[in-house]
């Protein structure tokens, strides 16, 4: 007889939860971008590229075993989270 594991009995579980949400809610936001503001669109966007980047961030941490790294290479890869995050975000707002 098989028992059924607890759904959130590691964090990996729990980290695939918050993607799953992150999806729903920027899918949300695309479809949706009405939040009662003049520039909703614009927040929206800016929105849903920050939930793509912090996706990014945790299915490299968590998928990708990126979290047990060497400390050069765990640097390395936040640096280039944060650049690639700012650099998009930025050339949205100026566009």
């Amino acid at each position: 007889m098989t028992t059924l594991a607890p759904p959130l009995r590691t964090s990996t579980s729990a980290v695939w939860l918050g993607l799953t949400f992150a999806t729903l809610l920027s899918w949300s936001l695309g479809g949706h971008h009405t939040l009662g503001m003049s520039n909703s669109h614009v927040v929206a966007g800016i929105s849903i590229l920050l939930i793509a980047f912090v996706k990014i961030r945790f299915v490299d941490l968590y998928f990708m075993e990126l979290r047990g790294a060497p400390t050069l290479l765990g640097s390395m890869f936040e640096s280039y989270c944060v650049i690639v995050c700012v650099a998009p975000t930025v050339m949205y707002l100026l566009a």
